[in-house]
């Protein structure tokens, strides 16, 4: 399954079908920017930290706020719909390529 992203002023938008796929039972987790993908990690220790997955709509629809991540990359203002994003097992990660002008 293709899951489809939105990040718009450094929060991940996750649809409630992305949540229940891939974070069923997930309270937070990692966003990390590395060689032009974006990597969302499950946490599944409270204590490991991480982004909380916000309750978004009555559809369950989620967010993770990351505003420090994408300001570190320089990409703060960066607003995408309908990014595609696939899990890779290597990673543990659900991944999202960004174009090339919206990389670091």
């Amino acid at each position: 399954m293709t899951a489809v992203l939105s990040v718009r002023d450094g929060s991940v938008y996750l649809p409630a079908v992305v949540v229940e796929t891939y974070f069923r039972g997930i309270a937070s987790v990692v966003v990390l920017i590395r060689d032009g993908t974006l990597m969302i990690l499950p946490v599944h220790q409270a204590t490991a930290g991480g982004c909380l997955l916000k309750l978004r709509n009555a559809a369950g629809d989620r967010v993770a706020q990351a505003r420090d991540v994408f300001q570190d990359q320089g990409l703060l203002g960066l607003s995408v719909t309908d990014l595609p994003a696939n899990w890779v097992s290597d990673q543990g990660a659900l991944c999202a390529e960004l174009p090339p002008t919206m990389q670091s």
